[in-house]
């Protein structure tokens, strides 16, 4: 049998969405994800993503990631969910629900004179507790700007969990940091048990932010929505940033606040469909 899907890039963080509501989650997903988003082999994707029918909400997303692990959440992913459930027509309203791992979250189609121009997202509250982020040894604290030993360097880590764990790292140069290196070495520390997302900041000032990612799973990307939530969290705490700021990522920018109001986080960025394609059923093993 053949697999409809399409491709999806939000900030240069590449996605296949398949429509899985009437066939339901492959019993293959992982090994699906990482012979689907093999870049040599694949398609070449950050992630696989499935619409699934929900009872609790209009819709239901499970991401996997190229490693095959399965994440809770991803910010990016969810605004190319959003932007394929109304292009496909399979729902008629601008604003919907969305069952993940991290709760039910509320994308909405934003239009400027009928034209689609992004997708913002209710992404909830934010997780500061450390035992529920989880981060190990801080109990109910939140852990901001705590000494971090990585590969015999010492750095600071504010740590948020976004339905998913971030650690986010402020410095002085981007460039300075060996990511492909640190990168892996941050998300299978100890302090971490369902290892970590890591972002490593610039504050350009107080409502723009510079963020490089090693994403959990999927190594370095172009983009990371949850990450960039984080980060606009972790600069709050720190005294860094406004409520509301641009971050800037390698493969875009997104808007993100968080609101005083209900402490919910809201992100507005790109999805764009790069394109359609049938999988075959020798490619799908």
């Amino acid at each position: 049998m053949a697999l409809a899907f399409t491709k999806w890039q939000g900030c240069g963080n590449d996605f296949v969405l398949i429509d899985a509501r009437t066939a339901g989650l492959p019993e293959n997903a992982a090994g699906l994800s990482r012979r689907v988003c093999d870049r040599h082999y694949g398609i070449g994707a950050d992630g696989l993503i499935f619409v699934l029918p929900s009872k609790s909400a209009d819709f239901c997303m499970r991401i996997f990631n190229a490693d095959g692990s399965e994440a809770e959440m991803c910010g990016n992913g969810i605004r190319c969910f959003a932007r394929l459930v109304y292009d496909e027509g399979m729902t008629e309203s601008n604003h919907f629900t969305v069952e993940t791992g991290a709760g039910i979250l509320t994308p909405s189609i934003v239009k400027k004179n009928g034209q689609i121009t992004g997708i913002k997202v209710d992404m909830g509250e934010p997780v500061l507790e450390a035992k529920h982020i989880p981060v190990e040894g801080f109990g109910d604290k939140r852990v901001i700007s705590e000494a971090i030993e990585v590969l015999e360097k010492r750095y600071e880590a504010t740590c948020v969990s976004m339905g998913n764990p971030h650690c986010v790292i402020f410095v002085d140069n981007i460039d300075d940091i060996e990511i492909e290196r640190v990168g892996p070495a941050f998300e299978r520390h100890d302090w971490f048990p369902k290892r970590t997302n890591t972002e490593f900041v610039v504050v350009r000032d107080r409502e723009h932010l510079r963020m490089r990612v090693w994403e959990r799973g999927a190594s370095i990307t172009l983009a990371c929505g949850t990450g960039a939530c984080a980060s606009l969290v972790a600069a709050v705490l720190n005294g860094y940033t406004e409520r509301c700021a641009e971050v800037e990522l390698d493969g875009g920018r997104l808007t993100v606040e968080w609101m005083k109001n209900n402490n919910h986080i809201y992100m507005t960025g790109p999805a764009e469909k790069i394109f359609s394609g049938i999988l075959e059923e020798e490619e799908r093993c």
